[in-house]
């Protein structure tokens, strides 16, 4: 079922120009059926793993050189699966209303499942060369995405440069996990993982480490590999709001804090980790402030958040990682949302400069409620969700404590 519930919105993929051209308006209602079907599915597997039991399949793909399909599934690839599949059933039932009249939705719906499916065996992968394969069609996936407006000169632009980028650094990752395999002696991520000291000791950690970390800071857009995100803004809203809030972007964190019982706990893994993260941090938080489109804001503080994730990895203490995932979980909800809403303040008004708004709450109720729910969460104000995250964050840094507060986390 774990390799059915990964193919399944490849399947449908397929098939939605032509679901579009039946079904009509009802196209978004229809195709939002399978990825709700699939967080049921998840949400089914949260007693197993609460219980400290983890799920896995296994099928031969090339025998020959140990590759299997094979996926696993524990708190963290749940959680993600969950936010893949959960987030999903939104940004299809989003982008059906969103593009409704573009001709082209179909295609752009195929595209969105597509890449739904290559997030979802990203994150549940177990075989080291199943994980590269997912890792690339994300990448690819979301080339075509940034890219849809293909008459654009600066959306081809964009998708060229994110393609360039994450691609590149996805080969960096396949070196470096096929060295990880090879140290280790096994394929299998579950129990390459299991041997944490091997790992750390053998001689080619430090080489190892190095293209790890350049797939994973080049995907989730580390400086100085930032640049790359804001520039993705020119993709459709629905895709800013699904892969630049809440899913491909944290496959790179998703990959740190995976390999990190494996490769983490030395210093140069903490100071790498500590350092790149806070200059991010900074970086995207500057620019944030300089930014008057809306969506370049949000991309820029998601740059930010990035930043701050990879920073309380690389404390590696449990509070500290505990913190990761909560902010992780609070961030790709409120900033999703928050993404949403400037699709449909764009819609509306045909702008997205701050300084050209005003007014909105009384033309745009249901969309200012919204946002403004959303921006409370981000600010951290209880009861949102991000009130808890960043009280997560703000016990799992403990010396940090102040310079986080001061800085607005």
């Amino acid at each position: 079922m774990l390799l059915a519930a990964v193919l399944a919105p490849f399947v449908l993929g397929v098939f939605a120009p032509t679901v579009r051209r039946v079904a009509g308006p009802a196209t978004g209602w229809l195709l939002a059926l399978l990825p709700a079907g699939l967080t049921v599915y998840f949400a089914q597997f949260l007693g197993t793993v609460s219980a400290g039991e983890a799920v896995t399949f296994s099928t031969p793909w090339v025998p020959a050189l140990d590759i299997h399909l094979s996926f696993y599934v524990d708190g963290l690839s749940l959680m993600l699966a969950l936010l893949i599949s959960g987030t999903g059933t939104s940004i299809v039932l989003y982008a059906a209303t969103y593009l409704a009249r573009n001709a082209d939705l179909g295609r752009f719906l195929m595209f969105i499942l597509m890449f739904m499916g290559s997030m979802l065996g990203l994150v549940l992968s177990d075989n080291v060369v199943t994980l590269f394969v997912f890792w690339e069609l994300t990448s690819i996936t979301s080339f075509l995405l940034i890219g849809f407006n293909h008459k654009n000169s600066r959306s081809r632009r964009a998708a060229l440069q994110a393609l360039v980028v994450t691609g590149g650094g996805g080969l960096a990752l396949l070196a470096g996990l096929l060295l990880m395999a090879q140290a280790g002696g096994a394929m299998e991520l579950s129990t390459l993982l299991q041997s944490g000291d091997l790992l750390r000791d053998h001689p080619d950690y430090m080489a190892i480490l190095i293209l790890v970390l350049m797939g994973a800071f080049t995907k989730s857009a580390q400086a100085p590999f930032h640049f790359w995100l804001p520039n993705a803004m020119e993709a459709p809203t629905p895709v800013s709001a699904y892969l630049h809030s809440a899913t491909m972007v944290k496959a790179g964190v998703y990959l740190l804090a995976r390999v990190n019982p494996g490769l983490g706990g030395t210093e140069v893994w903490q100071v790498v980790l500590v350092v790149f993260g806070c200059v991010t941090f900074l970086i995207g938080a500057i620019l944030a402030l300089r930014n008057t489109d809306l969506k370049l804001m949000l991309a820029q503080t998601t740059v930010a958040s990035l930043g701050l994730l990879v920073f309380l990895i690389g404390l590696g203490h449990e509070l500290a990682l505990e913190a990761a995932m909560a902010y992780l979980l609070a961030h790709s909800l409120f900033k999703g949302a928050l993404f949403m809403a400037a699709g449909c303040v764009d819609l509306g008004t045909g702008t997205r400069e701050v300084w050209r708004l005003s007014g909105l709450r009384n033309a745009m109720p249901i969309t200012f409620a919204a946002a403004a729910l959303a921006a409370l969460s981000m600010s951290g104000l209880p009861p949102f969700i991000g009130f808890f995250a960043k009280e997560f964050v703000y016990i799992g840094t403990s010396g940090y404590f102040w310079p986080l507060l001061i800085s607005g986390v």
